[in-house]
């Protein structure tokens, strides 16, 4: 009995890159991106060559290379501000509710848009959004440029930013806890109970 064997030509797949799109960053302290030999500062995908960067955007979250974030910080701080300085000019006419509202997509928005990348940075970091979180609640009370807004963000019910960053962290542990986070985040993140060398540990015991 013979067997007729018939063989079909492998898909060929090819991979268009756009170098004008694409863009290649190291990560890493300042020591160690000095180490980075003058060959790995390139990427040669097909007949392009993508060049290194200092500074990439990501689904609107900006990382430098050394992953500070300031850079990130500062150009959300200046778009909040931004906003804020168009909104003053329409307060009188549409009232602290209408501003309110509008306070709320076009800068709180901003403010709380995966904040939580910006946990455990320094106070001096974030500064610039605190600020901006100030100026808008200065907005909507009408309130001068040198007034207090302790007062005022507690009758907003509005934390501060690094209150913000630290509420939704704690919002993600516990949607993780409860089952209740997407499979894509859930994969990504271990119990300290399971941990060998954490189970001697106080949190090892309450994950």
């Amino acid at each position: 009995m013979g067997v007729s064997v018939t063989i079909f030509p492998q898909p060929r797949i090819e991979v268009e890159s756009n170098p004008l799109k694409t863009e290649l960053i190291w990560f890493g302290s300042c020591a160690s991106l000095r180490k980075i030999a003058d060959n790995d500062l390139s990427l040669r995908v097909g007949g392009d060559v993508i060049i290194l960067v200092d500074v990439v955007r990501d689904l609107g979250v900006i990382f430098d290379s050394q992953l500070t974030m300031q850079w990130h910080v500062n150009k959300v701080a200046s778009a909040c501000l931004h906003h804020i300085r168009r909104l003053e000019q329409i307060r009188r006419l549409v009232g602290p509710e209408v501003t309110g509202t509008l306070v709320s997509a076009f800068v709180l928005s901003k403010l709380d848009y995966c904040n939580a990348i910006l946990a455990g940075l320094p106070k001096s970091t974030i500064a610039p959004l605190q600020r901006a979180q100030n100026a808008a609640a200065r907005l909507i009370a009408c309130l001068a440029p040198r007034d207090h807004v302790t007062s005022t963000l507690r009758q907003l019910h509005w934390l501060p930013v690094q209150f913000c960053i630290k509420y939704k962290l704690c919002l993600l542990m516990h949607q993780f806890h409860t089952s209740r986070a997407p499979s894509y985040l859930t994969d990504i993140v271990t119990r300290t109970a399971t941990i060998s060398s954490r189970l001697r540990l106080r949190s090892g015991s309450s994950d």
